[in-house]
C-alpha cells in the first residue's frame, strides 16, 4: 500500500474500511436529521434515473455532490462524519437525474453500519431502496493504488459505470503522474478527471452523465482473489502511465509534532483553551450590543402599547423580545464556536486528535473511532450519536451513545455564558488568561471527563470481556480550507439556531408567557396584596410621596425620583401576578425535589421549560426579568433574590449566588435536557429502552453532583 499521500496509524490488525467526513444535513437520506444545523433539498424527480456516488473517504465525492445539485452538504477533511445518505437532482438538458450520496468506504465488505448502507445499497439488498441504476466511482489520484480494490468490487456489481478521478492538481504538485484517459481504457469504463471544489471537469462530467444510458459495463470484469487484484490493479496503473507521489513534506513534518504523544496532547489542550476564551473575548462586544439593541426594542414596545394594549405589549416585549432576544444574544458565540471548529475539519486536525485520545479513550473501554462521535457532539449530541455508526461494535455504539450527550453542545453555551457572567467578573483574571474563559474550559472538560466515565460504566456492565477492537485511523493531508465551506458551515450552524429560536424556544415562550400571566389579576386583589407586603407597601407610599421614600434602589441610595418608582411598583405588580400564576404553582409543586440544589420556582420552571430545548431555560429567565426590568432584563438577573426562605436560603438573600450558579451549571453538565436527543438515540437504538436509561441515569447524576456542589460551595464561600 502506498503511504505517499496519507499516513495510517494502527494499533492492532488494520481495519478495512474508515469514513471520510463528507457531509451531514436534512437532505433526502437514510437516518435521522439534527436539529442544529441543516442544508437546502429539492424534491427528487420520479422516475429519474438514480446515479450512485461512492468511493474511498476524502476522495471529494460530496463536493461533486455538491457541485451537480446545488445542496451545501457539509465537506470535512477527518473521517466519521458521513454515516449516511444524501440525495438530491440534476438537471442536464432535459434530462433529470437522482444523484446519491453514499458514505465513504474503502471496501464493500462491510463491518460497521454505515459501511452496510454502501454495501445494501450498491448491491440491491437493501430492504428500503433498491440498486441504483448506474454508478460513479470517485477516486483519489493520489491514494489511487489504495482505491484499486473498491474499483474491482465496485467493477464486480455489472453496474453502468463511470471512474471520476480527483486530486490531480495534488498528484502533479507532488511529481506523481496519471493519464486518466488511458486508465478508463483499462478499465473498460468511461473516465473523467474532476477537481470538485474548483468546478475543474464538472463540465465534462455532466457531458457523461447526460450519456448515462450508453454508459458500458467493463467487458472482462477484475478478479476476486486478492493476490490477482494485486496483479490486475499493477497492470491497469501500469497501462494508465501512474507515477505515486511522493510523501506530502508538510503533512510529515508538522505529524512528527502533533502525533508525538507529550507535545501533540500539549498542542491539543492549548487549542482547545484558547478555543473556550475566544468565545468569550470576541464575542463580548457583539454579544452586548444584541443585548441592548432589544432591550432598547422592548423598552419602545412597552411604550407603544402599555396604555391601549397592555397584554399585547406584555406578550412581545416581555416573551417574545425578552424571552427569544435572550437566547438570540448569543449568536456571536455560536459563530465563533463553528468557525473554529470549521477550519480544524477543513486543515485535517481532527483526525489527529482522534488519533492522540485512542489512548485516553481505550481507559473507557472505546477506541479512538468513538471519539470522532464525542467531538461531533460538541456541536451537537445528535450527529454524534449518528456518528457511532462507524464503530464495529454494537457494545461501543451503546457505550459511546450514552456518553455524547455528556459531551457540551452548543444549546448549552447560552446557559453556561450567562451564568457565568453572572458570577465572574469580567474583568477577573487567571494568569494571562480571562477567568470566564477559563471557568467555560473547565465545563467542557468536565462534560469530556464525564462522557468518558459513562462510557467505561457502561462497558463494564455490557462487556465484561473488555476485549478492544484494533483501532486504525487514515491521516488526511493537511489542506487549506475553502473559505466558502467554513461559512456554509457557520451559516448552516446559526440558521439552524435561528430556526430553532423562531420555532421551538418561540412556542415555548409564548405558552411560558400565558402560564406566569395566567389567572388573570384585578387591581383590588394586587392592592390587597401589597398592603400586607412592607415591601411592596414602601414602594406604594413613595409613589404617592416621593418625597418621604424609603425605597433604596440596586445601588442602595433611596429612590425618589417618581418616574423610578413607578417603574418598581409596576415591578411589583409583575412578580404578584407571576407568583401566583400556573407557571408558578407547577415550580413550587416541584420544589421538593430542586430546593437541595438552591432552585425557587422560577429556577424549576426555566428548567422544566428547557425539556424542549436547553436555550429556552435562558429565555425563561430572560422573560421572567423583562417582566421586572424590561430595559435592563439581564442586569436584573443579578439582583433577583428569593421570595421566601428555603431548605438552603433565606428570604432576600440573592437567588444567583456562587452556589447556586454553580449548581445550575454542573446540573446541565450531566441532565438530558434535550428530547430531540433521545429521539435520535431511539432511532439509532430501534428502542426506547436506550433513551430512557439514558435521560434516568444523566438525571440522577445531575441532581446528586449538583447537590453536592452547592452544599460545597455554600460551605467555603
Amino acid at each position: 500500500m502506498s503511504t505517499h499521500d496519507t499516513m495510517q496509524h494502527t494499533t492492532g490488525r488494520p481495519h478495512q474500511g474508515q469514513h471520510q467526513g463528507d457531509h451531514h444535513g436534512d437532505h433526502h437520506h437514510e437516518g435521522a436529521d439534527c436539529h442544529c444545523g441543516s442544508g437546502s433539498s429539492r424534491t427528487l424527480v420520479a422516475g429519474s434515473r438514480r446515479i450512485a456516488l461512492a468511493g474511498a473517504p476524502n476522495a471529494g465525492k460530496t463536493s461533486i455532490y455538491n457541485a451537480l445539485t446545488g445542496l451545501h452538504a457539509k465537506t470535512g477533511n477527518y473521517p466519521g462524519v458521513t454515516v449516511q445518505r444524501s440525495m438530491g437532482t440534476c438537471k442536464i438538458g432535459d434530462t433529470a437525474l437522482t444523484i446519491e450520496d453514499l458514505p465513504g468506504a474503502y471496501s464493500l465488505d462491510p463491518i460497521s453500519p454505515d459501511e452496510e448502507i454502501v454495501h445494501d445499497v450498491l448491491t440491491g439488498t437493501s430492504t428500503t431502496v433498491s440498486a441504483p441504476d448506474a454508478l460513479v466511482i470517485v477516486v483519489d489520484a493520489t491514494t489511487l493504488q489504495r482505491g484499486m480494490n473498491f474499483i474491482a468490487e465496485a467493477l464486480a456489481l455489472d453496474l453502468p459505470t463511470c471512474l471520476v478521478v480527483t486530486m490531480t492538481d495534488e498528484l502533479s504538485r507532488r511529481t506523481g503522474r496519471l493519464n486518466v484517459a488511458a486508465l478508463g481504457q483499462a478499465l473498460g469504463i468511461p473516465a473523467v478527471r474532476v477537481i470538485g471544489h474548483r468546478g475543474i471537469g464538472m463540465p465534462d462530467l455532466r457531458a457523461q452523465l447526460a450519456q448515462v444510458a450508453t454508459w458500458q459495463r467493463t467487458p472482462l470484469p477484475p478478479p476476486t482473489d486478492p493476490d490477482e487484484i494485486t496483479s490486475w490493479a499493477d497492470s491497469v496503473l501500469a497501462a494508465a502511465d501512474y507515477q505515486a507521489p511522493q510523501s506530502d513534506q508538510i503533512t510529515s513534518a508538522i505529524d512528527r509534532v502533533l502525533l508525538r504523544p507529550i507535545p501533540g496532547t500539549i498542542v491539543f489542550f492549548t487549542i482547545m483553551f484558547l478555543f473556550f476564551q475566544a468565545i468569550f473575548t470576541w464575542a463580548e462586544p457583539f454579544k452586548g450590543a444584541i443585548e441592548d439593541g432589544f432591550g432598547a426594542l422592548g423598552t419602545m414596545v412597552h411604550g407603544w402599547l402599555d396604555e391601549s394594549h397592555p397584554l399585547i405589549a406584555g406578550l412581545l416585549g416581555d416573551g417574545l423580545i425578552g424571552g427569544v432576544g435572550a437566547v438570540l444574544t448569543f449568536i456571536p458565540q455560536i459563530v465563533i464556536m463553528f468557525l473554529i471548529i470549521s477550519v480544524l475539519e477543513g486543515v485535517g486536525y481532527m483526525s489527529r486528535a482522534a488519533f492522540l485520545m485512542d489512548k485516553v479513550m481505550s481507559i473507557a473501554g472505546l477506541e479512538g473511532r468513538a471519539f470522532v462521535a464525542l467531538l461531533s457532539s460538541l456541536a451537537c449530541a445528535i450527529p454524534g450519536i449518528m456518528a457511532t455508526r462507524t464503530l464495529p461494535s454494537t457494545k461501543d455504539r451503546v457505550a459511546t451513545m450514552l456518553a455524547a450527550p455528556l459531551m457540551t453542545c452548543s444549546a448549552r453555551l447560552p446557559v453556561y455564558v450567562i451564568m457565568i457572567s453572572l458570577t465572574v467578573d469580567g474583568g477577573a483574571r487567571i494568569g494571562p488568561f480571562g477567568a470566564r474563559g477559563v471557568v467555560m474550559f473547565a465545563l467542557y472538560l468536565l462534560g469530556a471527563v464525564s462522557a468518558m466515565a459513562a462510557a467505561w460504566v457502561v462497558k463494564q456492565l455490557t462487556d465484561r470481556g473488555n476485549i478492544l477492537l484494533p483501532f486504525y485511523m487514515e491521516m488526511p493531508p493537511y489542506r487549506m480550507p475553502r473559505v466558502r465551506t467554513i461559512l456554509i458551515m457557520v451559516w448552516d450552524a446559526c440558521k439552524g439556531f435561528l430556526k430553532k429560536a423562531g420555532t421551538i424556544i418561540t412556542l415555548t415562550t409564548v405558552i411560558l408567557w400565558v402560564l406566569l400571566n395566567v389567572p388573570m389579576r384585578s387591581d383590588a386583589q394586587f392592592e390587597a396584596f401589597c398592603a400586607a407586603d412592607a415591601e411592596c407597601a414602601a414602594v406604594s407610599a413613595a409613589v404617592e410621596d416621593p418625597s418621604s421614600s424609603t425605597v433604596k434602589g440596586d445601588d442602595g441610595q433611596i429612590v425618589t425620583d417618581a418616574e423610578e418608582l413607578d417603574k418598581l411598583l409596576e415591578a411589583q405588580k409583575t412578580s404578584y401576578t407571576m407568583d401566583h400564576s400556573w407557571a408558578a404553582t407547577v415550580g413550587k409543586a416541584v420544589q421538593p425535589v430542586f430546593e437541595p440544589l438552591g432552585f425557587d420556582w422560577r429556577i424549576n420552571v426555566a428548567t422544566l421549560s428547557s425539556l424542549a430545548a436547553r436555550e429556552t431555560f435562558v429565555a425563561t429567565l430572560g422573560q421572567i426579568a423583562a417582566a421586572e426590568d424590561p430595559e435592563q432584563p439581564s442586569a436584573h438577573l443579578a439582583t433577583m433574590t428569593y421570595q421566601q426562605d428555603t431548605l438552603t436560603n433565606k428570604a432576600g438573600d440573592q437567588l444567583f449566588n456562587p452556589a447556586t450558579v454553580v449548581a445550575i451549571l454542573v446540573f446541565f453538565v450531566y441532565a438530558l435536557q434535550c428530547m430531540a436527543t433521545a429521539g435520535a438515540m431511539r432511532r439509532e437504538t430501534g428502542s426506547w429502552k436506550w433513551p430512557v436509561i439514558a435521560f434516568t441515569y444523566m438525571f440522577a447524576t445531575a441532581w446528586v453532583m449538583a447537590a453536592i456542589t452547592h452544599a460545597l460551595v455554600a460551605a467555603f464561600l
